[in-house]
């Protein structure tokens, strides 16, 4: 099982365990995580939260269609808030797809040693996907449950998708000699192929408050399948996982030559946003002449900034809203 070698960092590398009828991918982040890390100064566990949201986001965004978005956003009542990505399909086969994330948390009730995931408390975790202009945005939730935001993204697919999937991750801060400190993070995700009518035995799940979990949904053959997978990926190492000396094809072989492992074109991921000044003045236009003056500054201007890269547009209030008396500049 050979392929091409490309620059592994930053893509992710899809993959069929045929002799197990499982499927999955293996992701690779480091400039991209560090674009999108970089657009704000967030704490140490809020930077971590949104890491590895990211890592997930692009595991799970690769198999979206083309020009499609898919959305992971994380709601708790702890002080981290929110945690939103999106991960946007390439718009041509063959070219990279792009991810953005931020953050929204309160600095006060912020425990700065704390772990990460218990600062999100109670809340949901969900998935959204935006299949293009008309035609209606799926959505999914689950309660945040687990120990990690994997944990939760797994429950989702289980409690949501009736599909089992495993997570395994590895994210943080490291340093090659001679090179500035930076993020990598790396992982691999697998899923149960689906199946034409999944169903769960029992009235409950075995899962956290009752919640499905993988071991609800796969019995007999394919219950032992599904286990030997789990059991080869257990013996993954954190270094394995970011690289960058093993590439993830070599990985795949390590943990699965005996399961047949195949694998498809890898699909690069860059930091994008999507925001732009005609998006601003758009979601302006519900607005009144009154309300734009009310959002006016004191220096006479509309002003708005991206949560997502920073961006920041300055607007004339005379050409926004549906009463503007001047067409904006270039229209």
């Amino acid at each position: 099982m050979t392929v091409a070698a490309p620059a592994w960092d930053d893509s992710v590398l899809p993959f069929q365990l045929d002799a197990a009828d499982v499927r999955g991918r293996v992701a690779r982040l480091d400039g991209a995580l560090n674009r999108i890390l970089a657009q704000h100064s967030y704490p140490p566990a809020i930077e971590a939260l949104v890491a590895e949201a990211v890592l997930l986001t692009a595991l799970i965004g690769q198999a979206i269609k083309l020009r499609w978005k898919l959305s992971l956003q994380i709601r708790g009542k702890g002080p981290a808030r929110l945690i939103a990505t999106d991960y946007y399909g390439p718009t041509e086969d063959g070219q990279p797809a792009r991810i953005r994330a931020y953050a929204s948390y309160d600095a006060e009730r912020l425990e700065p040693e704390g772990p990460a995931f218990a600062q999100i408390g109670e809340g949901f975790f969900a998935v959204m996907i935006d299949q293009g202009e008309g035609m209606l945005p799926y959505q999914g939730f689950t309660p945040i449950a687990g120990s990690s935001l994997a944990h939760c993204a797994e429950t989702y697919f289980a409690q949501s998708e009736q599909l089992p999937t495993r997570f395994a991750l590895s994210l943080g801060r490291s340093q090659a000699p001679g090179q500035p400190a930076g993020w990598r993070a790396g992982g691999v995700m697998i899923q149960h192929m689906p199946k034409a009518s999944p169903f769960a035995k029992g009235e409950g799940g075995s899962g956290e408050g009752g919640l499905l979990a993988a071991a609800d949904l796969v019995h007999g053959a394919e219950g032992e399948a599904w286990n030997r997978v789990n059991l080869l990926l257990d013996t993954v190492e954190d270094l394995e996982l970011i690289g960058p000396s093993l590439a993830p094809d070599r990985l795949l072989y390590r943990l699965f030559h005996e399961e047949v492992p195949r694998i498809f074109p890898v699909q690069p991921v860059n930091f994008g946003c999507s925001c732009s000044e005609d998006k601003v003045r758009n979601s302006l236009s519900i607005y009144s002449a009154k309300d734009i003056r009310h959002m006016t500054t004191p220096e006479g201007t509309v002003t708005a900034d991206c949560q997502f890269c920073g961006a920041h547009y300055v607007l004339d209030p005379a050409t926004v809203g549906f009463e503007a008396v001047r067409e904006a500049p270039g229209a």
